[in-house]
C-alpha cells in the first residue's frame, strides 16, 4: 500500500496556548489509552462469549446453535471494530493485527469451496488445498503434515503461508468462513426462499450439518469443527495479549504515555491512516471501482457496512475522548478535540463536523443495508443509487481527513506518515 507524507514545519506558534492551559496532552493520552483497554476488554468478553457459542455449535449442532454462533460472531465485530483507529500510529498493535483481522482470504486453503472458485491460482500454491479434508498436503513440491488441527499449525504453517497475505488462516474472517461459508450470490438478488433480513437472505449458507459427525454434510465434520474451536480458542488468546498491553504497565500504553509527542503523533495518524488511505481506499473504493463483492470486508456473512460504520465510530471515540462500552457505560476523559479546541476552536468545530457528516453518511449505508439491499449489491455495476450511497461514504472520508491534516498543523506534529492508496491517488493503476 502506498504512503504519503504529511509535513509540517516544528516551529509553528500554537495560539492562544498561555490562555488555555487546562488540558495537557498526557491526560489526553491517558483517556486515549484508557479507551483502547476499554475496547479491547470487550472485544475479548465478547469473542469469549463466541467461544462459547463455538462449543454450542460443536456440542449440539442444530439450526438454532448455528444461528446463535454467527450472531455472537456479529456482536464480537461491535467492539473490535472500534479498535482499529489505534492502528497505523501504534506499532505493537500493527504487528499483530494480522492474526486477528487479516482479510481478503483464500477460503480454499482452509476448507471445501463451490466449483466456482476453480482449482488452482498462479498466485497462491495453498489455493485449494483444503486443510480441513486432508491430514497430509503436498504443497510446491513439500509435504506438510495437517493431521493435527492446532494452534501451530494454524499459526506457523499455514497463516500467510509461502509469504502470501491470502493465506489467512486465523482470526475473524477465517472464524466467519468457517460459519457462513462462502457467499455465492454476488452483487444479484438473494435467492428465493430464504428469510429474514437482507443480510440474512444475501449471506452465505453454510448448513449446520456442516458440524454434525452423525449426520455430516461437506465431509470431515470433525476435522472442521477442530479448526473452528481451534480458530476460536486463538482469537481469544491474541486478545488477551492486546488487552494486557492497554493495561497499567503494558507496553502499549507506555509506548503512547512516556512520550507525548509521540503518543499523539500515534493518535492522528491513527485517524488519517484508517480514514484515508485503509478505510475510503482500499476497503471502499476499491470494491466501488472494480464492482467487486470480493473486495468487502466481511464478505462471507454480508456484514460490511457494520464493519464500516463501527470503524468511523472508533475513530469517533479517539478523537472525542468517550467510548461505550457494550454494557452501557462509558469510558471518558480529556480528548483530542479538548487539546485542538485550545489551539484553534474553529478547526475542532470543523473536525467535529466533519465526523457527524462521515457517521450520517454510514448511517445512510448501513440503513439501506438493513432493509433494502446487501453492501455487495451497493457496489453492483449499474447500481446508480447504491452506488452513490457508498460514493457518499468516501467523500466523506475524504473531506473528514484533510481536516485531520489541518489538525496535524494546529498542534505542531510535525511530519506525519498516513496511509495511502491508489485507489484514491492513482485509479488508473488498479486497472493495469
Amino acid at each position: 500500500m502506498r504512503k504519503w507524507l504529511l509535513t509540517v514545519g516544528l516551529g509553528v506558534a500554537m495560539c492562544g496556548t498561555a490562555a488555555h492551559a487546562d488540558v495537557a496532552p498526557s491526560a489526553v493520552l491517558q483517556t486515549y489509552a484508557d479507551i483502547a483497554l476499554a475496547e479491547y476488554e470487550d472485544a475479548l468478553s465478547t469473542a469469549k462469549a463466541l467461544q462459547d457459542a463455538v462449543q454450542e455449535l460443536v456440542d449440539k449442532p442444530s439450526a438454532d446453535s448455528m444461528a446463535a454462533a454467527r450472531k455472537a460472531w456479529l456482536a464480537a465485530r461491535v467492539p473490535y471494530q472500534q479498535t482499529e483507529a489505534y492502528r497505523f500510529g501504534n506499532p505493537i498493535v500493527d504487528d499483530w493485527e494480522g492474526r486477528v483481522n487479516a482479510w481478503p482470504l483464500d477460503e480454499g486453503m482452509i476448507d471445501y469451496v463451490d466449483a466456482s472458485y476453480g482449482t488452482d491460482s498462479d498466485a497462491n500454491v495453498y489455493y485449494v488445498v483444503n486443510v480441513i479434508a486432508n491430514q497430509q498436503l503436498k504443497v510446491g513440491g513439500k509435504s506438510v503434515d495437517s493431521s493435527r488441527i492446532n494452534a501451530t499449525l494454524l499459526r506457523e504453517v499455514l497463516h500467510e503461508a509461502d509469504g502470501n497475505e491470502a493465506n489467512v488462516a486465523t482470526g475473524y474472517h477465517a472464524i466467519e468462513f468457517l460459519l457462513w461459508g462462502q457467499d455465492l450470490n454476488g452483487t444479484g438478488p438473494a435467492p428465493a426462499g430464504r428469510q429474514g433480513t437482507p443480510q440474512e437472505r444475501h449471506a452465505g449458507n453454510r448448513p449446520y450439518t456442516d458440524y454434525d459427525v452423525k449426520n455430516c454434510t461437506g465431509g470431515h465434520c470433525d476435522r472442521r469443527a477442530q479448526y473452528l474451536q481451534t480458530a476460536t480458542d486463538m482469537l481469544v488468546s491474541d486478545l488477551e495479549e492486546m488487552v494486557a498491553n492497554w493495561k497499567e504497565g503494558g507496553e502499549a500504553r507506555q509506548a503512547v504515555q512516556d512520550d507525548a509527542q509521540a503518543g499523539l503523533v500515534a493518535m492522528v495518524t491513527g485517524l488519517g491512516s484508517l480514514s484515508y488511505g485503509e478505510l475510503a481506499g482500499e476497503r471502499i473504493k476499491l470494491g466501488l471501482m472494480l464492482h467487486d463483492p470480493e473486495e468487502e470486508h466481511d464478505c462471507f456473512s454480508d456484514n460490511t457496512h457494520n464493519s464500516h460504520f463501527y470503524d468511523q465510530v472508533g475513530m469517533m471515540n479517539v478523537y472525542l475522548g468517550e467510548y461505550q462500552r457494550v454494557d452501557g457505560s462509558r469510558v471518558k476523559g480529556a480528548s483530542l478535540s479538548d487539546l485542538v479546541r485550545q489551539r484553534d476552536p474553529a478547526l475542532d468545530g470543523e473536525m467535529r463536523a466533519r465526523l457527524g457528516e462521515t457517521l450520517s453518511a454510514m448511517q445512510a449505508m448501513k440503513d439501506r443495508a438493513e432493509q433494502i439491499e446487501t453492501y455487495d449489491q451497493m457496489i453492483a455495476q449499474g447500481n446508480t443509487e447504491g452506488n452513490a450511497v457508498v460514493q457518499a461514504v468516501i467523500d466523506a472520508l475524504v473531506t473528514q481527513t484533510r481536516s485531520i491534516e489541518r489538525i496535524v498543523t494546529a498542534l505542531d506534529l510535525g511530519q506525519v506518515q498516513l496511509e495511502g492508496s491508489d485507489s484514491l491517488d492513482n485509479p488508473s493503476a488498479v486497472f493495469q
